[in-house]
């Protein structure tokens, strides 16, 4: 007789993970959690009744034979541009399917270089399943449906009202690189704060600036649009100020600055609090227009980022257990389609 599938959670010591974990064991999983800290994640086993594993990355031989019995991984351990590829290569090794919680463009790059072997050997790889990008990625999706043709896109989200280490983590590594877009259909560089404008969310219009989201690479698999930019909220004063300052920002290149930050956050950033989480909203806009001089637009309200992360995190990860995604690399729309997004709580779009 067959096993069920099974499916391990990775991550499960940092801030999302954790509710990721907890919220999977209320809907009902028992997955295996994992981590590097073997002393954090035998505690949180043994209070949510679940199996665990403990293991680093560093070893590609071992992190396949913890995999060996997995059918669904869950990668929520950040900042993913060092765990997200060899745990994508060790579940291709084992024919585990792959989800990570990523916002980051490289690692949504590297799923897609990885599509044509991840069809070879019947995976799925399916990065950025949590805030970072379902709503926008969906967004953008239902934006193209109501224009084909369009070839530019423009997203954009309010700010979350807090964020965790791993998220602050992942924001310094980016600091050296300045911004990203993508244009003509190519990821571009661009100058920290390269455009800003108003954006007419549904409370009003607020300031925001480009930043290097990660839908600057998944909405051009999702959409096909060659030209895309995502936008943050930011007051005027700051991105002026951040200008300013461009010239000092790849000093946080250098491994000193790194390691003097992440230290800091480590110390410092605990994420949201409970209340936070339940009591923040999150609001994004999207518009994509043509050639022609067409565009569409549209507004969606939905969860704090954290706790929608949690949401979706683990409605991909079942969908995965019963093997109701498509083999390869998918996006969040492709992978579930672009309602997917209006299926959680206090969540509704809006068109302009």
């Amino acid at each position: 007789m067959s096993q069920p599938p099974r499916a391990m959670i990775y991550g499960v010591t940092g801030y999302t993970g954790r509710l990721i974990a907890r919220h999977a064991v209320e809907r009902g999983l028992r997955p295996v959690l994992a981590g590097r800290s073997p002393d954090q994640v035998s505690r949180l086993a043994a209070e949510l009744n679940c199996p665990s594993a403990s293991f680093t990355l560093q070893n590609p031989a071992q992190v396949a034979e913890s995999l060996r019995g997995v059918s669904v991984v869950l990668n929520c351990a950040g900042p993913f541009s060092q765990t997200a590829r060899p745990m994508m290569d060790a579940c291709l090794a084992v024919g585990a399917d792959y989800l990570d919680i990523t916002g980051e463009i490289e690692v949504i790059l590297a799923a897609a270089a990885r599509d044509e072997r991840a069809k070879q050997v019947g995976v799925a790889l399916i990065p950025a399943v949590g805030f970072d990008v379902v709503p926008s990625d969906c967004l953008a999706a239902m934006l193209a449906e109501r224009l084909p043709g369009a070839r530019v896109l423009q997203l954009a989200f309010a700010a979350l009202g807090g964020m965790s280490a791993g998220t602050a983590k992942t924001m310094v590594e980016a600091l050296p690189g300045g911004g990203r877009v993508r244009i003509d259909g190519e990821i571009r560089h661009v100058p920290t704060a390269w455009k800003a404008m108003e954006i007419p969310f549904r409370q009003g219009k607020l300031w925001g600036m480009t930043i290097p989201w990660g839908d600057v690479a998944s909405a051009f698999y999702s959409t096909g649009i060659p030209n895309i930019e995502v936008y943050t909220t930011t007051p005027q004063k700051q991105i002026a100020r951040l200008r300013r300052l461009r010239f000092l920002l790849p000093l946080f290149g250098w491994r000193v600055f790194q390691n003097l930050a992440k230290g800091w956050i480590d110390r410092k950033i605990k994420g949201p609090s409970d209340s936070e989480r339940e009591t923040a909203r999150s609001s994004l806009w999207g518009r994509v227009s043509d050639d022609q001089g067409k565009s569409v637009s549209a507004t969606l309200e939905t969860l704090s980022g954290y706790k929608l992360t949690a949401l979706t995190a683990v409605a991909a990860l079942e969908r995965a257990l019963n093997r109701q995604v498509p083999r390869g690399f998918s996006t969040a729309s492709q992978a579930f389609g672009c309602d997917f997004i209006l299926s959680f709580p206090e969540t509704d779009i809006r068109w302009e």
